[in-house]
């Protein structure tokens, strides 16, 4: 009797165990994400072939399964020759990358912009009329639905045609002039800009399942203007990106889960404010241990990290009073080779329903990858996080107790920290880090001496000891430009990398042969700088 007791209550426990498990993989299917992915642009730091396939393979080990690829000007239009820009790739190389991709079980999505930030397209003859503004070419008029129809269709279906993946892109963010031109503002004035956005992207959204594609769109504009959002085709996916900031900052997302749309989450990894000279590190961790969670207690299919390479704004260089001579990015980052740490917080927080622990994440991260003690790790921690603010007309931005002088010196302090730390594996990628910090010491050293040259008492006499001090940044930027030259000479293409070489130091020139001459006037020295 005993004996038969104890194996029924043996069945029992089974029993419940079994039930248990079931429950919990039910749930864990429930909260997980169908869509680990991440999202590349290539506005700028175009990415060479065999670059792209190391990336993908680091994104795999990730266990990422899409790649959101913004191809922009890279993207090898036939239809449209104007538009690819010379890193443009061919199409056997991308072929190639995304059959590459899907042997690591990868789905490679394309994304073409079809509202904003369509100024590589439309600063073209070709497409003036199709511009929103005349001098702010960022934006599409979507009043000019044919010549849409027809230029969408045919970019489309050139893209898709290399992309088996069931899903497309078509952008939809950030339409700051929605409704700006006289044809748009009179057609709200009679209908509203919710129904001028939904027949835009109804008309967009039907190209795509034309070809037998499922449309993705980013959701801030959509969230801005939800009210016809049901005339769009029900498997429209939307993406809420969220950088840190209010969950409702471009309107309630649950407008648009209410009206039966997928919707993915998407935190950022290079984003705004960041810049050559500031990545807001423990930011983006907060941004990955916050929003990660919320997406999945709210139920959100898909997961997409975003990297962004540049703000996708676009500084015009007028030849004339209309014709635009040159595009220049505003804001650069540094690339994406340094951002690893990042990534594998990423992809560790996919993991997991509860919040990432940022700093037992880094203590982890910092043992496994640079063979760094606990005390070694918080110390890096601490150093790569520094004083994260930004130089805004000469003030210190968010801090008004600290001086431009005392960020500067809290950046040696930091870089020379990073200096003692030895790590004793992947030392390539702990040199980004050393890097970065360099760049921005540097930056910093001629903020100060900006400060000096604005001062009310700066003379004239005072110039010989600021070139002086040029000098010096200059000789360390010749260094750091070598640096970042041999970091990044298999990810980037040599001109890439002299143009950004030549960004991050071009004030500090510009400054320089300003009061270059005001000392050879005094000092009565001729001759020109190299």
């Amino acid at each position: 009797m005993k004996k038969i007791k104890s194996l029924f209550i043996v069945g029992i426990v089974l029993v419940l165990t079994m039930s248990c498990l079931r429950i919990f993989a039910e749930n864990r299917e429930m909260s997980d994400f169908k869509i680990k992915g991440f999202h590349l642009d290539l506005r700028i730091q175009v990415m060479k072939p065999e670059a792209l396939k190391a990336f993908a393979n680091e994104l795999a080990d990730f266990g990422i399964n899409t790649l959101i690829m913004e191809w922009e000007g890279t993207f090898p239009f036939d239809s449209h020759p104007l538009i690819p820009n010379r890193y443009a790739y061919t199409k056997d190389e991308i072929r190639d990358f995304v059959a590459y991709c899907k042997d690591l079980n990868i789905d490679v999505v394309p994304m073409q912009q079809s509202l904003g930030h369509l100024e590589y397209i439309l600063r073209h003859n070709r497409y003036a009329g199709q511009r929103e503004d005349s001098k702010d070419i960022s934006q599409i008029c979507p009043m000019k639905t044919e010549l849409n129809r027809v230029l969408f269709t045919e970019l489309f279906t050139e893209m898709a045609s290399l992309h088996p993946s069931k899903y497309f892109h078509i952008g939809g963010d950030e339409a700051y002039l929605f409704g700006h031109c006289n044809l748009c503002s009179q057609h709200i004035e009679e209908e509203g800009k919710a129904k001028l956005l939904s027949d835009h992207l109804k008309m967009l959204c039907e190209i795509i399942v034309s070809l037998g594609k499922i449309p993705v769109l980013w959701a801030d504009i959509a969230n801005e203007y939800p009210e016809e959002l049901a005339q769009l085709p029900k498997e429209t996916v939307f993406i809420v990106w969220n950088y840190g900031w209010a969950y409702d900052r471009f309107g309630d997302p649950t407008k648009i889960i209410e009206k039966g749309f997928e919707v993915w989450g998407a935190p950022a990894l290079r984003s705004h404010p960041d810049n050559f000279y500031l990545t807001r590190w423990e930011y983006h961790f907060q941004n990955i241990r916050d929003f990660i969670p919320l997406c999945r207690k709210n139920g959100y299919k898909g997961i997409v990290m975003t990297s962004w390479s540049t703000s996708g704004i676009y500084s015009a260089v007028f030849e004339d009073e209309k014709t635009i001579a040159d595009l220049i990015a505003v804001r650069n980052v540094y690339p994406i080779s340094g951002f690893r740490v990042l990534m594998a917080a990423y992809a560790q927080a996919l993991t997991q329903d509860e919040s990432l622990d940022v700093d037992q994440f880094m203590i982890a991260y910092s043992s496994e990858r640079f063979g760094f003690t606990k005390e070694q790790a918080l110390r890096f921690w601490k150093a790569i996080k520094g004083k994260p603010y930004m130089i805004i007309d000469g003030k210190v931005e968010g801090a008004e107790d600290v001086s431009v002088e005392a960020l500067w010196n809290s950046s040696k302090d930091n870089q020379k920290v990073l200096a003692e730390l030895m790590p004793t594996k992947n030392k390539e990628e702990f040199e980004h880090f050393r890097l970065m910090k360099a760049i921005r010491e540097n930056y910093l050293a001629f903020r100060v001496v900006e400060e000096k040259v604005n001062e009310v008492d700066f003379t004239v006499e005072m110039v010989p000891g600021i070139l002086t001090h040029l000098d010096a940044i200059i000789a360390k930027d010749a260094v750091i430009s070598r640096r970042f030259r041999e970091l990044n000479e298999d990810l980037l293409y040599p001109s890439e990398i002299e143009q950004e070489n030549q960004v991050k130091i071009k004030r500090v020139r510009l400054l320089y042969e300003r009061l270059l001459k005001r000392r050879r006037i005094l000092t009565g020295v001729s001759g020109e700088r190299n």
